[in-house]
C-alpha cells in the first residue's frame, strides 16, 4: 500500500502508519463485503408485497411530509 510509505515519508512513525494500514486494509474490507452484498440482492427479483396498490403510492413523488406539493416554507414554486 501506498499510504504507509508516504506516510512515513512525510515523518509518521512506523507504528502509526502500519495503523493506518491496517484501519485503511478494514474499512476496505468492509467495502467489500457490502458490496458483494448489495450486487447479490440487486440480482434477485423482488417480491410483489401483498395488497400494494401501485396507482396510488404511499407517498408521491413531489410532495412533501404531509402531502404539499407546494415549494419551500409551502409557498407555491416559483415564488
Amino acid at each position: 500500500m501506498l499510504v504507509p510509505v508516504v506516510l512515513v515519508g512525510y515523518g509518521a512513525s512506523v507504528g502509526g502508519a502500519a495503523a493506518a494500514a491496517l484501519g485503511l486494509a478494514a474499512v476496505t474490507a468492509a467495502c467489500r463485503v457490502l458490496l458483494r452484498r448489495s450486487e447479490r440482492n440487486a440480482s434477485r427479483p423482488r417480491p410483489e408485497a401483498a395488497g400494494e396498490d401501485r396507482a396510488h403510492p404511499a407517498h408521491g413523488v413531489g410532495t412533501g411530509a404531509r402531502g404539499q406539493t407546494g415549494g419551500a416554507f409551502g409557498h407555491p414554486p416559483g415564488e
